[in-house]
Formats: C-alpha cells, structure tokens, sequence
C-alpha cells in the first residue's frame, strides 16, 4: 500500500467515480481506480505532447514589430493602439531584440514618470530567449517561469516566426487539461460492466 500511484483530482471528478462506483463495482478498490487513471493519463498525455507550432497556427502570423531607433514614445503608442503587450525589435531583417510593457515602465520610472525622448535600443531587452517550432510546450513554461518573461519570440533559423506569450501558453494548457480531463470522464463513463466482457 505504500508505493500507490496518486491522481490530483477536483470535486467534479470524485462525484463521477461516486455515482459510477456501482457499475465498477467490487472489481477495483479506490486506490487501484486512482492508479489506473494516472495510467490513462499518462497515456493521453504522451500521444498530445503540445508544440509550439501548433499554438502557432492558431494563433495566427500578425507581428508587430519596430526597429530600434524608433522613438520610445511611437513604440509605446503602437502598443496601446494595437493592444499588444510587446514589439519585436529588428534591425536588417534580423532579431535584436524585445521591447514589452516591462521596459517601458522601467523607462518610465527613470524618467520620473514619463516615457522621456530615447530610442527603443536604449530600453528593448537586447538579449531576449528564444524558442523554435518544435519546442514543447511545458518547456515554454519552464523558460518562461524561470526568466520572468511574458513574451517569447519563435524563431526558425533566423527567420522570426511569430511571438509566444504567456497567455497563449497558459490557454494551450488549459485546453489541453480540459480535453485530458473529458476524455477520462468518457474513460470512466464507458467503463464495462461485470457481464459485458
């Protein structure tokens, strides 16, 4: 008993293998059903491996972006305008850099509360990480968590193929856990019955 598999599941989840506990029957004990359905899991969650080209594609391929002597101010009003969080900085068709919401206020407090007369160079982050097509989406997470980022360019390459940001991310899972978490209630719904095998 002491090395059982263990499955987080919510209220609604626990109410389904309560109203479905009849038809299982005596065949599995609680703890083997929670086992069983860490199996299934698993299962679903290494055929649905979610990667960014996917996010990508529904996403879309608008990209706004701003060179880098463009004035601090015309960055920041490009932003409100299109009520985007970050512009791409580039520079002869090449990334250079990022320039987000962060910068900005930064340049904002430095300037005693106005965006002040600099150029995005002086503010962008000139060293932003990157993420390629293939790259899995829990490691998007990973990269995001660990450098504070909200916003990830993805580039091929050096071809720049669109910008991952921390919604996108959090949405993808969140459609993901939700189609992980109807297929298991399909799993326990159709479980046989004694006499159906």
């Amino acid at each position: 008993m002491c090395c059982q598999p263990f499955v987080r599941t919510d209220q609604s989840d626990l109410d389904l293998l309560r109203r479905y506990a009849g038809r299982i029957g005596m065949l599995l004990d609680f703890s083997s059903l929670l086992g069983y359905i860490a199996k299934y899991k698993t299962k679903i969650k290494r055929q649905r491996e979610m990667k960014v080209s996917e996010i990508l594609k529904v996403k879309g391929n608008i990209l706004y972006s701003v060179t880098p002597d463009t004035p601090l101010q015309e960055a920041v009003n490009v932003m409100v305008e299109k009520d985007i969080g970050s512009l791409v900085v580039m520079e002869f068709g090449d990334l250079i850099g990022m320039l987000t919401f962060r910068e900005v206020m930064k340049a904002v407090h430095a300037n005693g509360g106005s965006v002040g007369n600099d150029s995005v160079r002086k503010h962008m982050d000139d060293h932003p990480i990157t993420i390629t097509p293939d790259t899995d989406i829990n490691e998007v997470r990973r990269l995001m968590l660990e450098r504070h980022a909200r916003y990830v360019p993805v580039v091929d390459a050096k071809t720049l193929l669109g910008v991952m940001s921390f919604y996108d991310v959090a949405r993808a899972v969140f459609e993901t856990q939700s189609f992980e978490n109807k297929m298991l209630k399909a799993y326990i719904r159709d479980w046989p019955v004694e006499g159906d095998e």
